[in-house]
């Protein structure tokens, strides 16, 4: 089975940046479609962005043209670069992988915290 752990969360000032890792481990990682989620105390988890097998991407409009979602199949691992941060981005941020091209089912990793604040 598949395990996700994700790292490079932390607290940032407003305006900063911050780049998210996702690290995939015991299956074939290329195939997974992979999504980044936020959890904000509260609030229910949403989606910020997507990634498929084949590279296509897309974001929720709250984060478009500040956060970027990649992927590094050599290293089994998907990166969200996230510049111009704003308060509002504070939360627990999960990846998720998915196969058949979806993430309706799929596996979580455990999240990373990201605290935007002066």
């Amino acid at each position: 089975q598949v395990q996700f752990v994700e790292s490079g969360g932390g607290l940032v000032q407003p305006g900063g940046s911050l780049r998210l890792s996702c690290a995939a481990s015991g299956s074939i990682f290329s195939i997974y479609t992979m999504g980044w989620y936020r959890q904000a105390p509260g609030k229910q988890r949403e989606l910020v962005a997507t990634i498929t097998s084949g590279g296509r991407t897309a974001y929720a409009d709250s984060v478009k043209g500040r956060f970027t979602i990649s992927r590094d199949n050599t290293k089994n691992r998907v990166y969200l670069q996230m510049n111009s941060l704003k308060p509002e981005d504070t939360a627990v941020y999960y990846c998720k992988g998915g196969l058949g091209g979806t993430l309706e089912i799929g596996y979580w990793g455990q999240g990373t915290q990201v605290t935007v604040s002066s």
